[in-house]
C-alpha cells in the first residue's frame, strides 16, 4: 500500500509551498508554449549548476521556466513531489532509497551532484568530499573506531551523514550503535564541536572548511568513501507530475546536463554562484570541496548505497530498484 505522507507535513507543505502550485503551461509574447516547473532545492553550493541553467537560458531553450524553492530537508522535498505541489525536487540517493522501501513511486530524472572517477584517487579528500567528520585539534580520537561511546553530531537522524559515518566506524572495526548521535545544524555543530559539547562533528561545505580554518581537524572525508564515482544528489519527479509533463521534464533532464557541463567547465563561475546560494564569502567555498556536476546517473550508482544500508542496518532488506527508476 502507497504510504501517504503525514498530515502534519502536509499541512507544513501546504503552507510553504501553496504560492508555486504544480507545473503550468503558458503562451508567450512569440506565441510559444512555455511550461513552468516548480522546483525543490535544499540551498547547497552544487546549486550552482541548476542556477547556471535559469541564467545561461539553457531551460528557455526547452521551453521552461523554472521556478526553484528551498526545502527543509530532502524528505520534505519528497513529500512535496509526491503530493504533486513540486515537479522535481533535489535528494541524495539514501533519502530516496528511504522514499522507495516506503513505495513512494519516484523517478530519477538527471545527477544532480557527486563524485568524479578522478577524486578516488586524490591526494586530498578536502578538494573533492564537501562532507568531512571534524574532532578538535587535540582530540584523543584518532581514527573512526575510536567514536565508539562518543557524542557525534548529524543534521538529522539516519540520513546521509549518520550513515556514511557509520560505514566508516564499521569499516575500522567499530560498533555504529554505540555513538551517541545528537542532532544539530551545521553552525550548532561547529559550535558544540568547539564547546566541547560534542566529540566530532559531522558537516557539509562550508562548514568543513570552516571548522579547519578554526584549527579543528579532519578525522575522515566519509562521502568519498561511502559513495564512490557516480552521481550522489539527483533531481527527482514524482508520478503526477510525470504523468502531466513529461516532455517538460525530459526538456529539464537536458537542459540540467548542459548546465552540469558549463560548470564543470567554468568552476570559478559555478563558485561565485555557490557564495551567493550559501551566503557565504568566496574564500570559504574556494577553500572548500570543488562541486562535481556528474552527465548521467545509473541504477548501479543507487545500488551501491541500496546494499551498503542493508549492510549497516539501515534497510532490512534491499530495495527492488524498478526497472524504469531513471528517466
Amino acid at each position: 500500500m502507497r504510504r501517504s505522507i503525514p498530515a502534519a507535513l502536509a499541512a507544513v507543505l501546504a503552507l510553504a509551498l501553496s504560492a508555486c502550485g504544480g507545473s503550468s503551461s503558458a503562451s508567450s509574447a512569440a506565441g510559444d508554449s512555455v511550461t513552468t516547473l516548480k522546483v525543490g532545492t535544499i540551498g547547497i553550493g552544487s546549486d550552482a549548476a541548476i542556477k547556471l541553467a535559469i541564467d545561461k537560458g539553457f531551460f528557455k531553450e526547452q521551453g521552461l521556466d523554472v521556478k526553484t524553492s528551498v526545502v527543509a530537508n530532502p524528505p520534505a522535498g519528497i513529500a512535496a513531489a509526491q503530493s504533486g505541489q513540486l515537479d522535481l525536487t533535489y535528494t541524495p540517493s539514501i533519502p530516496l532509497l528511504n522514499a522507495l522501501s516506503n513505495n513512494v513511486p519516484l523517478t530519477v530524472v538527471a545527477a544532480a551532484d557527486g563524485y568524479s572517477a578522478e577524486a578516488m584517487s586524490s591526494k586530498d579528500m578536502t578538494k573533492v568530499d564537501d562532507t568531512g567528520l571534524l574532532v578538535q585539534k587535540d582530540s584523543t580520537i584518532k581514527r573512526p573506531k575510536d567514536l565508539e561511546g562518543k557524542s557525534v553530531s548529524v543534521p538529522a537522524r539516519k540520513a546521509q551523514l549518520e550513515v556514511t559515518v557509520s560505514k566508516l566506524i564499521k569499516d575500522d572495526g567499530g560498533d555504529p550503535s554505540k555513538v551517541n548521535w545528537m542532532v544539530l545544524d551545521p553552525s550548532s555543530a561547529l559550535q558544540s564541536l568547539n564547546s566541547g559539547r560534542v566529540d566530532a562533528a559531522s558537516l557539509v561545505a562550508p562548514f568543513v572548511s570552516k571548522a579547519m580554518s578554526q584549527g579543528d581537524r579532519l578525522l575522515a572525508s566519509p562521502g568519498v568513501e561511502f559513495f564512490k564515482a557516480g552521481a550522489v544528489g539527483l533531481w527527482v519527479t514524482g508520478n503526477s507530475a510525470l504523468q502531466k509533463e513529461r516532455k517538460a521534464i525530459e526538456g529539464f533532464k537536458a537542459a540540467i546536463y548542459k548546465a552540469n557541463a558549463y560548470a564543470n567547465q567554468h568552476i570559478d563561475e559555478a563558485q561565485q554562484l555557490s557564495a551567493q546560494i550559501t551566503n557565504n564569502p568566496i574564500d570559504v567555498i574556494k577553500g572548500g570541496a570543488v562541486n562535481y556536476w556528474p552527465d548521467k546517473v545509473t541504477t548501479d550508482d543507487i545500488q551501491r548505497v541500496n546494499d551498503s544500508m542493508v549492510e549497516l542496518g539501515y534497510l532490512k532488506t534491499p530495495v527492488k530498484l524498478p526497472a524504469n527508476l531513471v528517466l
